[in-house]
């Protein structure tokens, strides 16, 4: 029998309290035609500026000109606090250094709600999934949570970034890995019936370009002993290339890098021949990611959960390389793998590291180093953008400045590394309609496995009828 491709959507559980069960179910299963939808396990109200935090997410100050398309308790911004929708098994935790949030009056009044929610979904032929986060504890989503100090990931000099987009732990803390797996056998007890769990990054998100560089924590160093890599010269090597982005690039080196593929393979290759401890990272960091994969697929088969589904969410290629998600190695214990084809992150990303790289190399040409970065991170069709300030976040009415055979190729890549594991595209639905709406056709195009669909808060009635179309 052919299998048919998925189509899922991430509805977070604060639209299921504000447009109810039905409401949401009737668009997901009669607008947008989906198979699939995935939620989180935790509860939402309004709140003040003061004790909450933006819904949507401010992506680290760039992400202030996104609204919400469908309005969340009749406002397309407000400030928000949450709640576990469930009350956690306190005894699954007792010892660790990281415990759930206790379940306050938000929970008691809506206790069965995603329970319910669970089952209607079930009724109109849906699979239902939770989204957690990998490394974020509590781990119910990303705005509200994050490691303590010597559990984070540090760079070679040991800091910690003052400014970070994703706020991961290091992915080798003994803390955040028992945490991680004390709430997956937690929420197997509290929603049998769940088809599976969706981890967003166990990786190292490379937002900024110093997160490119982690990790480098007293956790790391002791994983590194543990499975015999030369933390030294991992260090040592890193702090060297840094400094190289930092102070020592030409104009000459972005001009031998654009001139043609022969040369650029040349340039990476003798990258890692001069600097072996970078291509050791590199590695370290997939090692990390695979074990830390491999504890939750652990977890759920010890808490009666093997025939669920484990998915992955992951940066695409090439950023998956610093990240450490490697697809070959994470898919040996995933059900299904999905890559994030989320444009207006590409164009903050590259805008912010070449406006680093600029302040460390004033000598460097704007547009030379704009193209590069283009080239580099494979994300236009063409030559891109002139300069580095046409890559900002684009508002809700611009298009992603992407091309699109760069986003085939990326998902093209993932599925080779990920082999006979189904690869699925993740597309974000903000951006205006048209444009979402190529986004949506190059995403059923890309592979036969189907597509997630990501944030229904973005997703106006036409956009749900251009799923379902």
């Amino acid at each position: 029998m052919t299998e048919q491709p998925l189509v899922g959507v991430t509805v977070l559980p604060e639209y299921i309290q504000s447009e109810s069960i039905e409401g949401v179910l009737q668009n997901l299963v009669g607008r947008a035609k989906a198979t699939a939808v995935a939620t989180s396990p935790y509860l939402m109200a309004p709140a003040d500026e003061q004790t909450g935090g933006r819904e949507p997410p401010i992506d680290a100050g760039e992400g202030a000109v996104r609204l919400l398309e469908r309005p969340l308790w009749g406002r397309r911004e407000l400030w928000v606090a949450t709640a576990p929708s469930f009350a956690p098994d306190v005894s699954l935790y007792r010892g660790l250094r990281y415990q759930p949030p206790p379940p306050s009056e938000l929970t008691r009044r809506h206790e069965r709600l995603i329970h319910d929610f669970l089952d209607a979904a079930h009724g109109r032929g849906l699979k239902v999934y939770f989204q957690v986060m990998a490394a974020i504890p509590p781990g119910y989503r990303v705005q509200f949570g994050g490691a303590e100090e010597d559990d984070k990931p540090r760079m070679f000099d040991g800091r910690i970034p003052a400014r970070r987009v994703s706020n991961n732990a290091s992915l080798a803390s003994p803390h955040v890995v028992a945490y991680q797996e004390a709430l997956i056998r937690d929420l197997l007890r509290a929603y049998p019936n769940i088809d599976g769990l969706r981890f967003d990054w166990p990786e190292y998100p490379p937002y900024l370009l110093d997160e490119a560089f982690f990790d480098f924590s007293d956790h790391a160093r002791a994983a590194a002993e543990r499975l015999r890599y030369d933390f030294e010269a991992m260090r040592r090597d890193a702090e060297s290339l840094y400094c190289i982005l930092h102070g020592e690039l030409t104009d000459d080196a972005l001009r031998r890098w654009l001139s043609s593929d022969a040369e650029r393979e040349f340039l990476l290759m003798r990258l890692f021949a001069d600097y072996r401890g970078v291509a050791a990272l590199l590695h370290f960091k997939a090692t990390l990611a695979e074990e830390l994969v491999a504890s939750f697929r652990r977890a759920m088969d010890e808490a009666g959960g093997r025939k669920k589904e484990l998915s992955a969410n992951a940066f695409p290629p090439p950023w998956s390389i610093v990240s450490g998600f490697d697809f070959a190695r994470v898919s040996r214990h995933c059900a299904s793998v999905a890559v994030k084809l989320y444009g207006m992150h590409w164009a903050m990303m590259l805008r912010l590291y070449g406006r680093q790289l600029l302040e460390a190399n004033p000598n460097l040409s704007e547009p030379l180093l704009t193209r590069a970065l283009v080239r580099l991170l494979d994300i236009a069709d063409d030559e891109g953008l002139r300069n580095l300030d046409a890559y900002r976040y684009p508002s809700p009415d611009q298009p992603f400045p992407v091309g699109r055979e760069p986003q085939l190729r990326k998902i093209r890549q993932a599925q080779a590394g990920a082999g006979a594991t189904p690869v699925h595209t993740l597309v974000h639905a903000y951006g205006p309609l048209d444009d979402f709406g190529r986004r949506l056709a190059l995403a059923r195009q890309a592979g036969p496995h189907g597509f997630w669909v990501n944030r229904y808060g973005y997703l106006s009635d036409e956009k749900l009828d251009a799923i379902g179309g």
